[in-house]
This record gives structure tokens, sequence and C-alpha cells, in this order.
């Protein structure tokens, strides 16, 4: 039997991650979805300018009417863990270019990203 903590560290080694650095000048150069993947209350509270919102919880349900399969898309949670889980199953679904921001949000605040909201 798995632990969440042994889906996670799984999910890390089948996916790429950046980190929030990287986004930021990701961000700044444009031509790439950023994907918010954490909850309505998290989202309230500001969000990287310009990101698609879609609740890790729905994603599976509303990602393909919301991104084109061919988007490059940079998914962010909280810290970075349930991105790389979101992540996995972005490819699973046949999306080839998706990364997950490693320190997620938290991280992105860390390296003064912009911020919405």
């Amino acid at each position: 039997m798995r632990s969440g903590s042994d889906l996670i560290a799984d999910a890390k080694t089948r996916i790429t991650e950046v980190s929030a650095a990287s986004a930021k000048g990701t961000h700044a150069a444009g031509g790439h979805v950023f994907l918010d993947v954490r909850e309505p209350n998290e989202w309230n509270l500001g969000r990287i300018p310009g990101a698609v919102f879609i609740p890790r919880g729905t994603l599976e349900t509303k990602v393909e009417a919301m991104i084109p399969r061919d988007a490059k898309v940079v998914i962010y949670y909280a810290g970075g863990n349930r991105s790389a889980l979101a992540a996995v199953t972005m490819q699973e679904m046949g999306y080839a270019s998706v990364v997950s921001m490693a320190g997620g949000w938290r991280d992105w605040v860390g390296v003064d990203g912009p911020v919405e909201g």
C-alpha cells in the first residue's frame, strides 16, 4: 500500500519541475499558460496574473475545455506537491508540454513574482 507522500514522490520522478525564479522569467516572456490548481479560497487571496483557475479536484473534467493540448503549461499549487500530481494527470491526458512549479505559490511570492487579486 502506498501513502500520499509516496504518490507525490513518484509523480515528481515522472514530470519536469521548474523553480519559481525560472517560472517568473517564463511568465515575463509570455507564451505559456499558468494553471492554478489551488482551492477557491486560496485563489481569492491572490494569484499569478492571467492564470487559468481549475481546482485540482476538478482538473480532469474541466481542463480540456479550458486549455488546448498543445499549450505550454506551468502548473502551481500552494507548495508544489499537488501541482506535480496535476502535471502527471495532464501528461496522461495527452498534454505534452507541462511543468510543475516547485515550491508553488509560496516560492512565487518569495521571488517577488507579480501577484493580482
